[in-house]
């Protein structure tokens, strides 16, 4: 393995300390970028993280100082704006630097879960019926768009806006809802069907050529029972609440091999659909039925050791370092001019079509 020179682009805030004495990792926001540069620099590379926030120009300069092979992207946002991560990709783009991680394009439809969604449905991708609420607007439900509803943003992750409250029942607590997506969260509101059941996900890695990950759970089957079984953002971040409730990131060990095959060639579907590229994880619905629903596309996601895209992945006999390195490969060998969904089978036109029970978006 030829050692690289390694640009690392973090959050200016999560630039991580050389040496972690005295620090118990779990606590950090940092753990991500601490676990990336420190396991690249075991491996072998010269590493060095560099903070950005609201200034492209420190890219360009180390780019012009220290003319790194690749830049590793653990950026989820540019001056505070979540969409914005698809802009610096770009402009690494139009400085001929080789990144990891999704493309510009992928990542502009994944983050957009209207017009991913629309994407999916028309590629024939199972979906829960769907509207969306641009910033500002008053929402009018459709008949068709039944009760109950989940309301989050249209476009930030982590879970940010999703609480129990996220699911209503009536027509005024979805009016309250949106309006406090639109005020608090201050994006367009995404109002979909809520599925019941549990929470799956797929880890896809790949340009053309796609490795897909065991299937993966968020495990909430012992919350308590009035409580809805949602990835809101306390169920996912707070460590206190996970540990009184039993929630747990792992591996989903009881599905029949038939259901896995779906899991994972709908993850493929997804993938090569939203033209996404590096790496990315699939998140599933599966109600009591055995009906799989598709919610939605996560390019770059976390890969901090402890989360569950990592773990899936030393399932497939990729520990952690042999990750990382397989990041920076696909990153070398991406090419703007030739996206994953360029090598997709049309499908046939489905104007005026509904299918499924989906309401046209």
């Amino acid at each position: 393995m030829k050692p690289l020179r390694v640009l690392v682009l973090v959050h200016e805030d999560l630039v991580p300390p050389n040496t972690i004495e005295g620090i118990d990792l779990s606590t950090v926001q940092w753990r991500t970028e601490y676990e990336v540069v420190n396991t690249l620099r075991e491996i072998g590379h010269e590493v060095r993280p560099l903070g950005v926030q609201h200034e492209l120009a420190v890219i360009r300069q180390t780019v012009d100082e220290w003319k790194p092979h690749i830049a590793f992207n653990l950026l989820e946002e540019f001056s505070g704006v979540a969409i914005y991560d698809q802009n610096v990709v770009s402009y690494l783009e139009l400085l001929k630097v080789p990144y990891t991680g999704c493309n510009p394009r992928g990542l502009m439809l994944a983050r957009d879960k209207g017009l991913a969604k629309k994407i999916l449905y028309y590629h024939r991708i199972p979906i829960p019926e769907f509207i969306t609420v641009p910033l500002g607007r008053s929402i009018r439900r459709p008949k068709e768009l039944s009760f109950p509803l989940i309301v989050k943003s249209v476009s930030e992750e982590a879970s940010l806006g999703i609480s129990q409250a996220s699911i209503v029942e009536d027509d005024d607590k979805l009016q309250e809802r949106v309006k406090f997506i639109h005020q608090s969260v201050g994006t367009g509101a995404l109002v979909e069907r809520y599925v019941e059941g549990r929470e799956l996900y797929v880890g896809v890695m790949g340009n053309q050529r796609l490795q897909v990950f065991p299937v993966w759970e968020l495990d909430m089957s012992q919350m308590p029972e009035e409580t809805r079984k949602i990835a809101t953002a306390r169920v996912k971040w707070n460590r206190v609440y996970q540990q009184k409730y039993g929630v747990r990131s792992t591996a989903a060990g009881d599905l029949p091999e038939s259901q896995r095959q779906i899991l994972q060639s709908l993850a493929k579907r997804v993938y090569r659909s939203l033209g996404l590229s590096g790496y990315a994880r699939i998140d599933f619905r599966l109600d009591p039925a055995g009906q799989v629903y598709v919610l939605e596309a996560n390019p770059n996601p976390h890969i901090a050791t402890t989360e569950d895209f990592a773990r899936s992945a030393a399932g497939t006999a990729l520990p952690y370092p042999a990750l990382l390195q397989r990041i920076l490969d696909l990153g070398l060998r991406w090419h703007p001019h030739v996206t994953p969904s360029d090598r997709t089978t049309p499908v046939p036109s489905r104007v005026g079509e509904a299918q499924d029970g989906i309401t046209p978006p």
